[in-house]
């Protein structure tokens, strides 16, 4: 999966908690995949700004986001969220799924995409129904 070319935001808290992340996956056997390498990246390309300091229109992590296809003009709401707490059924899109990468650190009217077995998935985000920082939450 390769990054995508939105510049991108993160608070330093969703930095640090996405290093140890990596750092925890990386430590345990066949610990190596393309999708944690295109996170690696992504953190490292970065704005990184205080928590306090996020724009309220940029999906971090644990932020409910609403979105349409650019193909088939489908919405869907979906939360970025950290492995463990993944339900794909519940709308809860891991980090490190390919559509989780791409929408981190966007803003609302961003274009994103990534290429799936069929096609290429085109989403734009159209809203961002909540993000914990502008809520005063800065331990999600």
């Amino acid at each position: 999966m390769a990054p995508h070319s939105n510049p991108i935001v993160l608070t330093e808290f969703d930095r640090d908690r996405l290093a140890r992340l990596l750092e925890a996956l990386r430590a345990r056997p066949g610990g190596d995949s393309p999708n944690l390498e295109a996170l690696e990246i992504e953190i490292e390309r970065a704005d990184v700004v205080k928590p306090a300091d996020i724009p309220p229109n940029v999906v971090t992590m644990n932020s409910r986001v609403e979105l349409v296809d650019l193909d088939t003009e489908e919405r869907l709401c979906v939360t970025v969220v950290f492995p463990g707490n993944a339900d794909v059924k519940s709308g809860r899109i891991s980090v490190l799924a390919p559509m989780g990468l791409a929408l981190l650190g966007c803003r609302e009217a961003d274009e994103v995409e990534w290429p799936t077995p069929s096609r290429t998935r085109r989403l734009r985000i159209e809203r961002i129904a909540y993000q914990p920082e502008a809520s005063g939450r800065f331990d999600l």
